[in-house]
């Protein structure tokens, strides 16, 4: 049984030099020979789906989640953090904002501190076309239903007193500021939702690749899957697998809409609080917080090309940083301490895929590009609900695999606030 934290627990185990806390889930070696339902991805979406299907729909019967590699070891250990919903259209918003409210209560959810810090996501007009573009999106959210709000640069330099709004290169005309939006801590989101996950019963197998999807040749539905840890059978599939999900499906015979890219960030040496909240820039393209370890963590861009590599390339970094130098002069003889890599998935128009696919009892969440970290709670939600019903989540269903056959895209790709 899961230990509950509080400050009993916390005493005991301190009095005792903490070597009496348990694993916190359950990791069998290798995976049962059948479940009703296997989540192949075990980052934070993988898990939260679990998590959700295991809470809400406890009807679906017995779950897996199968992880290549360990948990939390893909792009939910490989970002920048960064949680917002201030997405210009009304499908993006309800998606993303539906995320946003349940990372407020999350921590008490999970029984585990995920460390959600909502304060304030603040992002750069540098052009008249940019404070028109920003403009248009606190409007537009507001209408939906979500804060944002205008900040004049005087208001944007008290909100965030290291930026330097008479840039030579790039002067701040205005900023957009949601101030619900703010970061949370990765690894801990990981771990929250496996741990939660585990306590409901859900099986999680690390290091069991999928190598295989079977299918009835009768009907095409699927029938299990083939992994380095042996044959699993399972009726309904729900492949959460970001940068490799167009490996997974192909083994189903399904060629998916996605372009996979290096997505890189860095972090700098720890330093005293001296950043309040977090500061997006497109023009620029740089996006800078601070964690609560002091590391200022720095967003850049996607590699120019499509790729499998977790490197990337130093030119992408030193843009970013050339960027944040000339905004943040005060951060110029910082150190960096060290870079990364995630592979993201990208769609056509940028935006995600939550839904059913043609093969029947298998499901799919992915393309959500360099934007999954924000909407783990809630992409876990509505992709539960999704595979417990066989029917979409309201919120879910703009986001359908048939929206590139019916043209009934939601075009985020120049509408998202960031160049990517």
């Amino acid at each position: 049984m899961t230990t509950r934290f509080g400050l009993l627990s916390l005493a005991r185990e301190a009095l005792r030099g903490h070597r009496g806390w348990a694993p916190q889930w359950r990791s069998p070696e290798r995976p049962q020979p059948a479940y009703d339902v296997v989540i192949v991805g075990g980052g934070g979406h993988g898990l939260a789906t679990a998590y959700y299907l295991a809470k809400e729909h406890r009807h679906v019967g017995r779950i897996a989640v199968l992880e290549k590699g360990w948990i939390g070891g893909g792009n939910t250990g490989r970002n920048t953090t960064i949680i917002r919903s201030n997405y210009l259209f009304p499908e993006s918003a309800a998606l993303y904002d539906h995320a946003v409210r349940l990372w407020d209560g999350l921590s008490r959810e999970l029984d585990y501190n995920v460390m959600f810090s909502p304060r304030g996501v603040m992002m750069l007009a540098h052009s008249v076309h940019d404070e028109q573009v920003f403009r248009r999106h606190v409007h537009a959210n507001r209408l939906d239903g979500v804060d944002n709000e205008w900040l004049t640069p005087a208001q944007a330099k008290a909100f965030c007193p290291p930026l330097d709004i008479a840039c030579a290169r790039y002067p701040v005309l205005g900023a957009a500021l949601q101030r619900r939006g703010g970061v949370a801590r990765h690894d801990a989101v990981a771990w929250g939702y496996a741990r939660a996950a585990s306590a409901l019963g859900v099986d999680i197998i690390q290091e069991c690749e999928v190598t295989g999807i079977a299918r009835d040749p009768r009907g095409g539905a699927v029938t299990g899957l083939e992994t380095t840890k042996g044959t699993v059978r399972c009726p309904r599939i729900g492949v959460v697998a970001a940068g490799s999900t167009s490996l997974l499906m192909a083994m189903a015979g399904l060629r998916m809409p996605l372009e996979s890219f290096p997505l890189q960030a860095l972090v700098s040496e720890p330093v005293k609080p001296v950043f309040p909240c977090v500061v997006m820039s497109n023009t620029v393209h740089a996006y800078i917080s601070q964690s609560d370890k002091g590391e200022l963590v720095i967003g850049a861009g996607t590699d120019g090309y499509n790729s499998y590599s977790q490197a990337g390339g130093v030119q992408v970094l030193s843009h970013a940083l050339e960027a944040v130098c000339e905004l943040f002069p005060t951060f110029r003889r910082m150190r960096m301490l060290r870079s990364w890599g995630g592979i993201v998935d990208t769609t056509p128009d940028r935006s995600p895929i939550i839904g059913t696919t043609p093969v029947p009892g298998l499901f799919v969440n992915c393309g959500w590009g360099t934007g999954g970290f924000k909407a783990t709670p809630g992409s876990g939600h509505v992709f539960a609900a999704t595979i417990a019903t066989g029917a979409p989540h309201p919120i879910a269903a703009p986001f359908a695999l048939e929206r590139f056959t019916t043209g009934r895209l939601i075009d985020e790709a120049a509408a998202a606030a960031v160049a990517h």
